[in-house]
């Protein structure tokens, strides 16, 4: 038993030593796996169904609760959609950006569980057969992109930001683009297709 702060002989080092052994059990017991069926070590909640409307495809999985949209359609989809990106992986960045119900989310943070019985749209849906969307056609006549991997979460959030103001101002545009990020720096050509995209848009 340590000794209590009061008591004779109470050290610092000894306090820590015993909150530090604590910390570890109790870290040791949280993340020890659970056996489950079939001997398969498991932690946290099993599969369970679920549906999903993706750009208006019903699709129906079984995942475990923790997975996230981005993860349910790049990884536990058949076949899988992966115009979306992975790119920061924690909602910073925006290259996983998709449309839910009207409204942009970063798939990468959204737990597909939590979308279920709302319309998902992605950058994959927005074509129509081998025509692309304005806003994608827009992105390659003005060369709005360098690697390309922010580009399917601009693309998708200049969609939602059009749909929502047709007649967007460029202020409008930088806000409503402005949680996506280029690392290459391609932000004028960005926007330059947006404008583009906004007048075709608008006949």
């Amino acid at each position: 038993m340590p000794r209590r702060k009061d008591e004779p002989g109470f050290s610092r080092r000894s306090f820590l030593k015993t909150v530090g052994a604590g910390g570890v059990a109790a870290g040791v017991l949280a993340k020890t796996p659970v056996k489950a069926q079939g001997g398969v070590n498991a932690v946290g909640p099993g599969a369970v169904p679920i549906s999903l409307t993706i750009n208006g495809q019903v699709h129906r999985l079984e995942i475990e609760p923790r997975v996230t949209l981005l993860d349910a359609l790049r990884t536990r989809l058949t076949p899988p959609l992966t115009g979306v990106k992975r790119v920061c992986d924690r909602g910073a960045c925006g290259a996983c950006t998709m449309i839910v119900d009207g409204r942009t989310v970063y798939s990468c943070s959204t737990l597909a569980i939590e979308v279920q019985g709302k319309q998902i749209r992605t950058v994959d849906g927005l074509a129509s057969g081998a025509t692309m969307h304005p806003v994608q056609q827009a992105f390659c006549d003005v060369d709005a992109l360098m690697c390309g991997f922010c580009t399917p979460g601009f693309v998708v959030a200049t969609v939602a930001l059009l749909e929502k103001y047709p007649n967007a101002t460029p202020q409008q545009m930088r806000k409503g683009l402005d949680g996506n990020i280029c690392r290459c720096g391609t932000f004028v050509r960005i926007m330059d297709a947006a404008v583009k995209a906004k007048r075709v848009l608008r006949g």
